[in-house]
Parts: C-alpha cells; sequence; structure tokens
C-alpha cells in the first residue's frame, strides 16, 4: 500500500514538498489506538529499541552490582551527542567494572555536538569510542559481560551468546520472530532486526505498563523507563528532540529516535506504546510526527498540547535568521 502524507513542507505558504510514512498506537494488549498508513511493514528499529537492549543490565543485577542510577541506565539507553558529560560517564560505567574505553567495540567517532566537536579538536584531541552515540549501550553490555562471567570480546557479533541475550528479550517483548532472515548490522556494529511497527509499539505499551511482562522484567522495564524520563539530557543531548520532548512533559513521556525516520515512544499514564516510520528517511519529519501524535494522544492537557503542537510546527530559517519556510503535520494529526 502507498503510505499517507504525514508531514508537509510549506515556503512562502505553498506545500513545496511532502514526506510520506506509517505510523500506531497500541496498548500493551494489542488494541489499536491510533493507526495511519501500513503497520505491518517490517522496519529496521535501530537505536529506537536501546531501552529493551537495555533490559538484560538490569535483570541480570549487573547496573545494581555496580551501582548505576538513573543517570547510567539513561545512558545506557541512550543515543547522546558525544558532550563531555556523556563520554566521561560512559567512561566511569566502564571503570566500575574493571575495564577501559578499549573494550568498547562500537567505533570512535566525532561528537555529533557541534560544541562538543570544536571543543575537543581545539584542544587537539581525537574522538574515541566514548564519543561514540552508542557508547552508553556498549558500556551497559560490556557491564553486563563482566558481572555474567561472559568473555566480552566479540560481544557485538550475532553469535555472541550476549547479542543472543539481546536477540531473546527484543523477541519476547515484542513478540516479533527476531532471526537470520530480517537480520542486518547496525551503525555501531550490532544486529537490527526488521519487524512490523505494530510489535514495535506494542513492546514499549509493554514496556511502559508491564502488562505482558513477568514481574522481574516489568520492574526493569519502569526502572530503565523513569531513568530516561528522569534524565533526558543524557538519552540524547543539548538542543537534541528527545531530551527537549522529554523535558518538556517530565516523566509523563518516553521518546527514542531510531534512525532513518523510525521513532518509538511511551505514554506511561494511558498504557500506550507508539511507533513510526517516514518512509524517505527524513528525522526531521519522523520528529514532527511524534510530537504531533503526543499532541494528539494528550489533548486533554490543553497546555502540553499545545507545547506539542509548538515542537511539531516548526519553523526554518535562513542563514541570516529570516522565516523562510516551515512544517506541519499533515490533516491525518488535526
Amino acid at each position: 500500500m502507498t503510505n499517507p502524507v504525514v508531514v508537509e513542507v510549506l515556503r512562502g505558504g505553498l506545500v513545496e514538498s511532502v514526506h510520506r510514512g506509517s505510523i500506531v498506537v497500541v496498548d500493551a494488549s494489542g488494541r489499536t489506538v491510533f493507526e495511519a498508513g501500513d503497520a505491518e511493514r517490517p522496519v529496521f528499529p535501530r537505536s529506537a529499541v536501546k531501552a529493551i537492549q537495555a533490559l538484560p543490565l538490569v535483570e541480570s543485577g549487573a547496573a545494581d552490582a555496580y551501582g548505576f542510577g538513573d543517570r547510567e541506565l539513561a545512558l545506557a539507553c541512550a543515543s547522546h551527542s558525544g558532550e563531555p558529560p556523556h563520554a566521561e560517564l560512559a567512561k566511569a560505567m566502564l571503570a566500575k567494572a574493571g575495564m577501559d574505553p578499549d573494550a568498547l567495540e562500537c567505533g570512535a567517532h566525532w561528537p555529533s555536538s557541534q560544541g562538543a566537536l570544536v571543543a575537543l579538536a581545539r584542544t587537539g584531541g581525537t574522538p574515541s569510542a566514548l564519543h561514540n552515540n552508542c557508547s552508553g549501550k556498549h558500556a551497559g553490555f560490556v557491564c553486563t559481560c563482566r558481572h555474567l562471567g561472559i568473555p566480552n570480546l566479540g560481544y557485538v557479533k550475532p553469535e555472541h551468546r550476549f547479542q543472543e541475550m539481546v536477540r531473546e528479550t527484543m523477541e519476547s517483548v515484542t513478540g516479533a520472530v527476531h532471526d537470520e532472515a530480517n537480520r542486518g548490522t547496525d551503525g555501531c556494529s550490532i544486529p537490527t532486526f526488521a519487524v512490523p511497527l505494530r510489535n514495535l509499539a506494542l513492546g514499549f505499551a509493554r514496556m511502559a505498563s508491564g502488562a505482558g511482562l513477568a514481574p522481574e522484567r516489568a520492574k526493569a522495564a519502569r526502572r530503565l523507563m523513569a531513568a530516561c524520563m528522569a534524565e533526558p539530557f543524557m538519552v540524547a543531548g543539548t538542543g537534541k528532540a528527545d531530551t527537549e520532548l522529554m523535558q518538556t512533559a517530565p516523566g509523563r513521556i518516553f521518546v527514542k529516535v531510531g534512525a532513518e525516520g523510525v521513532y518509538c515512544a511511551a505514554v506511561p499514564e494511558l498504557g500506550y506504546g507508539i511507533a513510526l516510520k517516514c518512509d524517505d528517511g527524513s528525522g526531521r519529519a519522523a520528529e514532527v510526527m511524534i510530537a504531533a501524535v503526543l499532541g494528539k494522544l494528550l489533548e486533554g492537557d490543553k497546555a502540553l498540547a499545545e507545547r506539542m503542537s509548538e515542537a511539531a510546527n516548526p519553523v526554518l530559517k535562513n542563514w541570516n535568521g529570516i522565516e523562510v519556510a516551515s512544517l506541519r503535520p499533515s490533516e491525518l494529526f488535526r
């Protein structure tokens, strides 16, 4: 099926371009709350599912053994911008397990934060794996391996025992098959699996409510979600959509960007999970979509719905600071 227009780009009051996509909201029983487009088409969630991938860190007892609090757990679920607090905390997490940054197998890249990049370059520094946006997740992986006595070398490979644990966890929480037939490789080198948006939304409804999960897993899920909502800066960084959206509604919404136009989210007070995909992979359109659907779901809170509406209708400026264009959700969200 052809997915509907979900976001419009306007210039001079006229629609200049459009983004198509799909979105689904479900509760923990799988009941559809809102749906547009093809929610059954498999997509790679990539970084959007880091909170689910972090469940073994908590369930194994590693998080408690190393004294991890909300900041560390939020970083384990993060796609951070490589600012000093992110890199320093990832290093500290590894140190608690007796490891150093050389244990990370995610690869090195410059911080995505321009300020952090410039500051690092100005001092003559070079990027390390700690600056990788996935270093917190990988630090959590390494710490879990160490706690369980599993050799951490090669922990990114599909056949590694730890990746088997992550795969089994993802399959259990989302209810979707994760196997070699739908497996790819993520940017940070770990396996990623293409599954229907509906299953991703179901997974986050379960994470938010605990329904459908064993008691210990439900407890771990709530702990991870609460940590991310309590420490949104550690989840993303300065000026990032995930951080700003969660700061807009403290403790009420969880959001996590993926890649190629994917977003997952949850509204714990409603028990809803959300998953969406912008067909052309546009991150800016996916940010409009997630803000628009959150505003729709929380329309009973007029002040919050208005703030979400502002986030869903960003204005674009040129290099002279002149407003030249804007984005808006399509009529599907109105």
